[in-house]
């Protein structure tokens, strides 16, 4: 039994996708048990994302590793009855269909209360349960456009760029997981012991990550553009290139631009107006990164970072995976871990973050296969009988 410090929850996932994925892996890392719920034969299109290897999604591995994974057709009258025999001893359910799907379905939050008045029912959509466009459906990519991250990424020339990972997706669904936790917190210091809704959307995790513009373009109906990879705010920020690859630099305080100059040998510029102050570098850094490039181009990646770190600047490579594979910090703070995997063997995956010093999560196995824990779970645990767990089972019910 896990030793994570959500230990004693039990969360039964209804959602598909990566939102809800996320979100149910990220509770199970710390120890929640998670009962995930698939239709008997149209299974989590994740499934079927590549990269691929004898048959079985990556991703998939990823987002439904520690999860015990059950079938059940929802829209059936019999699939809800199983659903809210589920739901009885559970402490969070995690939905992500479109708004009204789960009363249609006969499992909205009032029916679950029914059998459950202590359940926590996490609800993710495109733009949340409320508002003109709630009954619109949504994903990412639209979410990362009208939060403003779409317009914020890229260079001064170019488009806006969209984000080369779910970004969207990934943001709601911790911000889904960490919400049911506080309302289950709530839930345990409140006389009564009822649960509460939780609606989360794909855009406003996304949106509030946005610090301080809300407040300039109210104020000062400021708006930021692009900056590529300088920072608005602080300079030097950028990557530079060396001679055989590209380090990332930031140097947001006054000692640490210091210590940049010094390790190029320009303490002479210092005191130079135009880099005296921050707000100074901002008005030159064309030029500030020009003479910093002009440095680490003619220097090895690895001799830029000693030479800088020697100088106490704040610098690192920029890695892909095959570099992240190889870095000994990695290995030591067990970023990466292996486990056994039943259909691929030995795989390696994430590690759990963050790290807790008395009650760490852990991963115990990857994304199980379709209905693998039907019959602990419908024989052993909602108790029953086998006669008609087989008539369920042929009536595609699960």
């Amino acid at each position: 039994m896990s030793q994570g410090p959500l230990r004693s929850l039990r969360v039964v996932d209804f959602t598909t996708m990566i939102s809800g994925g996320f979100a149910a892996s990220t509770l199970a890392d710390f120890g929640a048990d998670v009962i995930t719920v698939e239709h008997p034969t149209k299974t989590d299109p994740i499934r079927e994302w590549k990269p691929i290897k004898d048959g079985e999604s990556m991703w998939w591995k990823s987002l439904g590793r520690n999860q015990r994974c059950v079938t059940l057709d929802l829209s059936s009258d019999e699939g809800q009855a199983m659903a809210l025999e589920l739901v009885e001893d559970a402490d969070i359910v995690l939905e992500n269909f479109r708004s009204g799907t789960m009363e249609r379905w006969n499992l909205g939050y009032q029916e679950l209360k029914t059998v459950n008045e202590a359940i926590v029912m996490v609800r993710i959509t495109g733009y949340g349960q409320t508002g003109p466009k709630s009954d619109k459906p949504g994903f990412g990519s639209v979410a990362e456009g009208i939060s403003g991250w779409a317009h914020s990424n890229g260079f001064p020339d170019s488009d806006p760029l969209l984000p080369p990972i779910p970004l969207a997706d990934l943001t709601a669904g911790q911000y889904a997981a960490q919400s049911a936790v506080y309302a289950v917190f709530d839930r345990e210091m409140t006389e009564g012991n009822e649960g509460q809704v939780v609606d989360v959307s794909l855009y406003e995790p996304l949106f509030r990550l946005f610090i301080g513009k809300v407040e300039a373009y109210d104020t000062m109906d400021y708006i930021s553009e692009r900056t590529g990879n300088r920072s608005e705010n602080s300079a030097p920020r950028n990557m530079y290139e060396t001679a055989d690859g590209y380090i990332a630099l930031s140097a947001s305080s006054q000692r640490i631009f210091e210590n940049v100059m010094a390790a190029i040998g320009r303490e002479n510029l210092i005191d130079d107006p135009r880099f005296e102050t921050n707000a100074d570098r901002l008005d030159n850094v064309e030029e500030l990164d020009a003479i910093i490039e002009d440095w680490t181009s003619e220097r090895p990646t690895d001799e830029v970072i000693e030479v800088m770190e020697a100088s106490d600047a704040i610098v690192g490579p920029i890695y892909d995976m095959a570099d992240i594979f190889e870095d000994i910090h990695y290995q030591v703070r067990d970023n990466i871990v292996s486990v056994e995997d039943p259909d691929l063997g030995e795989v390696k995956t994430h590690g759990i973050v963050p790290k807790y010093s008395k009650t760490p999560g852990e991963v115990s196995h990857l994304g199980p296969s379709p209905g693998e824990h039907n019959e602990e779970v419908y024989l052993e645990e909602v108790g029953i009988d086998e006669e008609e767990y087989e008539r369920l089972s042929e009536g595609g019910v699960i």
